[in-house]
């Protein structure tokens, strides 16, 4: 089944440049660790460690998880069992595909606001070895990539409630929205 947004679409050309737009800050974020890493074994073989290494390297490897999971998130290349769903007619396959993408929006926008709301409360704490760099800095990748992926499971939903739905057996109401 095809969704109702044609692929030239406004909001499939904002899908592809977004997802575009993520690609590159992934590549950043792994070309930026794997740099830092690297710089930390120079001087470890050196005898002169970085005492910021360790602390550095956590804080973009989990930079790098968030942000590659809102990627996945807009190639919708996470994990799931469709297995269940797909022995349902397609009316139920349908409606469980909203509910589900309903409660996933919700839980990202839920996950998004109680982000936000903490990093005040993280601004006096500070990294160990970075005394300057705040834990609401840190910590802000948690609101920020909940916000993109809110948008890209947005989309998602959009395409699910714009798509025609199957009275017939026949593709599965996901088909050619990955």
């Amino acid at each position: 089944m095809q969704a109702a947004v044609s692929p030239g679409g406004a909001i499939a050309r904002f899908r592809a440049a977004y997802g575009t737009a993520l690609e590159w800050l992934v590549i950043v974020l792994m070309v930026v660790l794997a740099a830092e890493v690297t710089l930390g074994i120079v001087f470890r073989t050196m005898g002169r460690s970085l005492v910021w290494y360790d602390e550095v390297a956590s804080v973009l490897l989990a930079w790098l998880t968030f942000y590659g999971s809102a990627l996945a998130s807009v190639k919708r290349a996470h994990i799931s069992c469709p297995e269940l769903i797909e022995q349902c007619p397609p009316a139920i396959k349908r409606a469980l595909d909203i509910v589900a993408q309903i409660l996933v929006v919700a839980f990202f926008a839920l996950l998004c606001w109680v982000g936000a709301s903490i990093l005040p409360v993280l601004a006096t704490d500070y990294l160990v070895s970075l005394p300057k760099v705040s834990m609401s800095i840190v910590q802000s990748v948690i609101p920020i990539s909940a916000a993109l992926i809110l948008v890209a499971e947005l989309m998602h939903l959009w395409a699910l409630l714009r798509a025609a739905p199957v009275h017939a057996e026949g593709a599965a109401l996901s088909d050619g929205l990955h």
